[in-house]
């Protein structure tokens, strides 16, 4: 049974792949990924955040106190000795691909302009196999247009795309006010993948504390909906390949999802929930789905349902909705 794929410009042994979580932040746990059969990984992101705060550390630890005493610069780390994030990014980068075969995706997580072509030249010169940008960005000045936040989105996509030659997804939200617009412009701007779509962790609040926290939860198989009715209708309307993310759990929705026209369903939460040898689980109730309905290869079922391919296209608009209201009994 032939499971392959293809993503990014590669063909991947399994539509199976790891999506950026703190599991590929150690070598040990991306070889055992290879080994239950996944077919790459993401690693975890590069935060904009962090960059920013690691050069000013960086710089006030170089430079402060040298102005009162020569001398004091014997007392700062050498340039090679300090250890910037980044710098451990790329090495990890390149350990990750001493160690396995299937493809390393670099990952930028960030909301501006920033220094992101230059990361991405160094990720790919760590020897990346394709970078995946994950734009988070929640815009709260009121006299931003949604047209200038749009826009925003596809300079930041022009100017990773003229500063490297590896392959770059485009891993978003669904906020948008025309999705299907926004995914026409970012194929458009050369986008290579689409992943969709992108959680935002919203904040909670402590009651005893008085503090905003972060919450953290993960994500259960109903999640997928939102991403599986966006990729059947961009399915065969763009030429970006189309990555599946967020409420993938079992074999039974990596199927719906190939059905709909994903190249590959991402995992995550079902990774952190049941470990990585889940990834065996998922991939052996995939096949014994195709084995039995006859299916002898991903390719075969992969955009059968698209909306193009079904037998009612409005199933996946307005029609589905009023559907659902009508039937649903108390």
């Amino acid at each position: 049974m032939d499971l392959s794929t293809k993503y990014l410009g590669m063909t991947l042994k399994s539509p199976l792949v790891a999506s950026a979580s703190p599991l590929s932040e150690d070598i040990s746990n991306i070889k055992k990924l290879e080994d239950a059969g996944i077919g790459a990984v993401v690693l975890y992101s590069l935060f904009e955040e962090q960059l920013r705060l690691e050069q000013e550390e960086y710089n006030y630890h170089t430079t402060h106190g040298t102005d009162a005493f020569a001398e004091a610069l014997s007392y700062f780390p050498e340039v090679e000795d300090y250890k910037l994030g980044p710098e451990l990014y790329l090495e990890h980068i390149q350990k990750a691909k001493a160690a396995v075969k299937v493809p390393i995706i670099a990952s930028l997580n960030g909301s501006s302009m920033g220094g992101w072509t230059d990361y991405a030249k160094e990720m790919e010169s760590a020897g990346a196999d394709a970078i995946e940008l994950n734009i988070y960005y929640i815009p709260t000045n009121a006299s931003l247009t949604g047209a200038e936040v749009e826009q925003k989105y596809v300079d930041i996509l022009k100017a990773v795309k003229s500063a490297v030659n590896i392959p770059v997804a485009l891993k978003l939200s669904p906020f948008f006010s025309n999705f299907s617009n926004m995914a026409k412009r970012f194929d458009e701007a050369g986008a290579d993948a689409l992943v969709l779509f992108n959680r935002f962790y919203q904040p909670d609040i402590d009651l005893d504390e008085y503090e905003v926290t972060p919450n953290l939860l993960l994500s259960q198989s109903s999640a997928m909906r939102l991403p599986m009715r966006w990729i059947a209708i961009l399915k065969d309307n763009i030429k970006a390949d189309l990555a599946a993310t967020s409420g993938i759990h079992t074999g039974t929705d990596v199927v719906k999802m190939l059905l709909v026209g994903s190249n590959v369903t991402m995992l995550c939460s079902s990774l952190l929930k049941h470990g990585i040898s889940h990834v065996k689980n998922i991939e052996d109730h995939l096949k014994q789905w195709m084995r039995e309905n006859d299916y002898s290869s991903v390719r075969e079922l992969q955009g059968s349902m698209s909306q193009h391919k079904t037998a009612d296209p409005s199933s996946f608009e307005r029609a589905q909705y009023m559907k659902a209201l009508t039937k649903y009994q108390l």
